[in-house]
């Protein structure tokens, strides 16, 4: 409402340029009407007193009758022009009647000169009301256009909002689906124990139960608030070489009880960036804890730096099965996964922490099977250069 307000106060600005506010006219036209009135009178008067023989002041006396015809049209449009015509023919006349006779030259000069000047006033004064009128539109076309942007802005944000609740509920309704299994199994674990029994191993089994779900479940709700409600980004200037190195050693007992080589190859000189290094050390873990599960026994997880386009680039690449093309949109939503035992929350975490520290992750295909994903975070904090 303040843009809309704003707006009518453009308009009345423009209106009282244009003086076609009923109120703002009066305003404006008194003094301009009494100044076009009193030139003309002026003029006749001195036309009356200057001697007919004076041909050269008779001259400019008429010439001057131009002004206030071309005022009255620029400021009044064709009315006043017209108005202003007829004023002037009735104050010359009867100078001109009494020229006729003695100076006859002179009369019909000041009527060739007064029918001209007439002219160019009603010109100047249809010109002025097009303009006017031109102007009108204008003015309306542009609040037209105001209350339509706000409108468009209305809905815009309804459908922002209405797309936030659409999240929150698929997010609830995932989240309600992957705690239901876990639960199931505490649920039955906790009736073997309550009927009293059972062997001791069936005991030592169901509290392992209880112990593993309810660690999967801790694991599934700290991802879960992870996402929905991010850590903002603590930054210093980080060397990758050095975050890449600290997550080859964290992943060497996984890569080393899955029978994969983990084989880090650093950029020699590469920029530091402005980063949270915990946060993208959490990013590039889940990464290569990823490509391990992925690659069968025997095969080798690569971990590159690189530096272009103002961007330091950071890369993990297995040889493992691949991605499915059927799922290839998919990855980055949560809960979305393919591993039997998998919340599906890593990718889509990863993904909001490298966007709140202005970089990206894409993935692509290996010819030779398996996957690259590509890490590219702004140098200083400039947005890396889209390729």
């Amino acid at each position: 409402m303040t843009t809309v307000r704003g707006m009518d106060q453009v308009v009345c600005r423009y209106s009282f340029s244009m003086g076609w506010s009923p109120r703002l006219w009066l305003e404006r036209s008194v003094p301009g009407v009494a100044l076009i009135v009193l030139l003309l009178l002026c003029l006749a008067m001195l036309t009356m007193i200057v001697p007919g023989n004076n041909l050269w002041a008779h001259n400019i006396l008429h010439h001057l009758n131009f002004l206030p015809l071309m005022m009255a049209g620029i400021l009044f449009g064709l009315r006043g022009a017209l108005w202003s015509a007829l004023l002037a023919g009735a104050v010359n006349a009867p100078l001109i009647a009494h020229h006729w006779h003695r100076w006859p030259v002179d009369a019909k000069d000041q009527i060739v000169e007064l029918s001209i000047f007439s002219a160019a006033g009603l010109i100047a004064g249809y010109l002025s009301d097009r303009e006017r009128a031109q102007r009108r539109n204008l003015e309306q076309t542009k609040q037209e256009l105001e209350k339509v942007y706000l409108e468009l802005q209305e809905n815009i944000a309804h459908m922002k909002k209405a797309e936030r609740l659409s999240a929150a509920g698929q997010l609830a309704a995932s989240l309600a689906h992957e705690i239901r299994n876990p639960l199931a199994s505490i649920s039955g674990a906790a009736g073997i124990l309550r009927r009293g029994s059972a062997s001791p191993e069936y005991i030592r089994d169901s509290l392992d139960i209880i112990d593993k779900e309810s660690q999967r479940l801790n694991k599934l709700l700290t991802g879960f608030l992870n996402f929905a409600k991010p850590r903002s980004p603590r930054l210093h200037k980080t060397d990758p070489n050095a975050v890449l190195a600290s997550v080859t050693t964290l992943a060497a007992h996984v890569a080393e009880a899955s029978q994969v080589a983990l084989v880090h190859q650093p950029l020699e000189g590469c920029p530091e960036i402005e980063c949270d290094p915990e946060q993208l050390k959490q990013v590039l873990l889940n990464l290569v804890i990823n490509a391990v599960e992925a690659s069968p026994a025997g095969g080798t997880v690569m971990l590159r730096t690189a530096y272009s386009g103002g961007a330091v680039i950071m890369e993990v690449e297995d040889r493992g099965v691949g991605i499915p093309d059927g799922v290839a949109d998919q990855i980055f939503d949560p809960f979305f996964t393919t591993k039997p035992k998998g919340t599906g929350l890593g990718l889509a975490v990863s993904s909001m922490i490298l966007s709140q520290h202005g970089g990206k992750i894409s993935f692509s295909r290996n010819k030779e099977g398996g996957t690259t994903f590509r890490i590219e975070l702004p140098r200083n904090g400039e947005a890396p250069r889209v390729r």
